[in-house]
């Protein structure tokens, strides 16, 4: 019988395009992880600034509607901006170093001690809250800080706080992939319910003598 030659031809792994696709799926599912976690810092960003806004424009309309001294208006309000900033800070510090220490009991229970890329920092975790929170609180303070007319100064502060609500409501509907007027829309109306009511309260409590 004749016998025949058989040829076999090998594929490189870089010419066969389900290989590449193999190879090049973990670069873009870690490059889509680096993406997400980034996004959900620049949120945490965005919300820390809310809350320094809302509670520090909230805590100098209060004491504006029983004291129209400017002076004793914008001392609450960096009084609130050290306050808050620190409870961020101090807060985030502690909530961070618990997840960091449940991964790390992990990675020991797994033997691999050499894991340790993209581990929780606690530290920059604190200074971001504390610096966004900072950041929001500035703004109503700002406002305030070189207008002397009473009612003419809770006006500019509302409106300032207003616009920043607005602003940051967006951001963070932005990095969530939320409907941009209705999460403006909802974080504006918050903010407003916080700035009226400590505002009512607080004219409430001053005329009632307490």
């Amino acid at each position: 019988m004749a016998s025949h030659n058989e040829t076999k031809l090998t594929i490189p792994a870089a010419a066969n395009p389900s290989a590449a696709l193999t190879l090049d799926r973990p670069t873009m599912e870690d490059a889509a992880d680096d993406m997400s976690q980034r996004a959900q810092w620049l949120r945490a960003a965005v919300l820390g600034a809310n809350d320094g806004l809302v509670s520090t424009a909230s805590l100098m309309m209060g004491v504006g509607a029983v004291k129209a001294d400017a002076r004793a208006m914008v001392l609450s309000g960096f009084a609130g901006l050290i306050a808050g900033a620190c409870s961020m800070a101090i807060g985030e510090f502690v909530s961070v170093h618990s997840q960091l220490d449940v991964e790390l009991a992990e990675i020991k229970r797994r033997g691999a001690d050499k894991e340790v890329a993209g581990l929780p920092r606690p530290m920059q975790a604190a200074m971001a809250s504390a610096l966004a929170f900072a950041t929001g609180a500035m703004v109503p303070l700002l406002a305030a800080g070189f207008i002397r007319g009473y009612r003419v100064r809770l006006g500019v502060v509302a409106a300032a706080a207003s616009v920043a609500l607005v602003v940051f409501g967006c951001a963070g509907a932005a990095l969530g992939r939320a409907p941009l007027g209705r999460a403006g829309a909802r974080v504006l109306v918050g903010g407003w319910v916080a700035m009226g009511l400590t505002f009512g309260l607080m004219k409430l409590f001053g005329s009632a003598g307490l």
